[in-house]
């Protein structure tokens, strides 16, 4: 089998917030035979300045990403944030018009995948090997399940790690209220929001919550820090380096387990 080369799509408030989350990405999928590049040439995704209506001025931005991620002959792009990976999805409708990069930004899109989609609809992984022995919950990620349409893979995965304990969330499919610039333009709004998903986390008792989000987490985790409460957050690509026995990852081809849709529902 040919060795996948991927390229990794770096995200802003990842390399800000959680540093550590990129090297996990690299090693995990290196662990599990694919060849990683990383562009030192990424800025943004150009979200922020996009969703905010900055439309011309963001043209920049995406045509330097595209720029960049196509610099290296991958077979792949794996990014560790849903909402960023939309992103780049939606550039094909965005420059259809742009005869150079149109078609540049239909094969950036179609190359393109989230973390842990990747690694189960991709390469086909149902266990990376990892083990957390922690009592944990997990917050699901708006854009990731609701615009890019992944709703259970990570959840597949997590569920393989061996010996932790995974506690429903209530009221999952809530949005933290972050949102990108909604929680600084609705900042009151923002807040109630994120009000009612730290009590919901602190309600499972959990000893770590998971997300697949960074700006998710940033803003839960900031939340439950300014008002007394305390919880380790952890990036999935943590939770998936974390401890990891390699005689122990496994393929979905070797088990009895069958595919789940990415819109599967009893995941959660």
């Amino acid at each position: 089998m040919k060795q996948p080369r991927v390229c990794i799509f770096s995200s802003c408030l990842v390399d800000l917030m959680f540093p550590n989350v990129g090297q996990a990405m690299v090693e995990v999928l290196e662990r599990l035979g694919c060849e990683t590049f990383l562009p030192e040439q990424q800025v943004c995704c150009g979200q922020p300045t996009y969703n905010s209506g900055y439309s011309k001025g963001s043209m920049k931005t995406f045509k330097n990403e595209i720029d960049t991620l196509l610099s290296i002959d991958a077979d792949y792009i794996v990014g560790p944030t849903g909402s960023c990976v939309f992103m780049i999805k939606e550039y094909p409708e965005i420059l259809a018009d742009d005869p150079v990069y149109g078609p540049r930004a239909k094969e950036t899109a179609a190359k393109i995948y989230e973390f842990t989609q990747f690694i189960y609809r991709v390469l086909g992984v149902v266990d990376c090997g990892a083990e957390l022995d922690a009592k944990v919950t997990v917050h699901r990620s708006c854009h990731m399940t609701r615009l890019l349409g992944e709703r259970t893979a990570p959840f597949v995965l997590l569920d393989h790690v061996k010996d932790i304990q995974r506690v429903p969330l209530k009221n999952v499919q809530l949005c933290c209220g972050f949102g990108g610039t909604f929680s600084a333009k609705h900042p009151e709004l923002s807040d109630e929001m994120v009000k009612e998903k730290a009590a919901d986390i602190m309600e499972t008792q959990a000893e770590v919550l998971i997300g697949m989000e960074p700006s998710c987490l940033m803003n839960i985790a900031g939340y439950m820090n300014r008002n007394g409460d305390h919880i380790k957050v952890m990036h999935i690509a943590e939770v998936l380096n974390h401890n990891v026995d390699v005689n122990r990852i496994t393929y979905l081809d070797d088990t009895d387990e069958e595919l789940v849709p990415a819109s599967g529902e009893g995941v959660f």
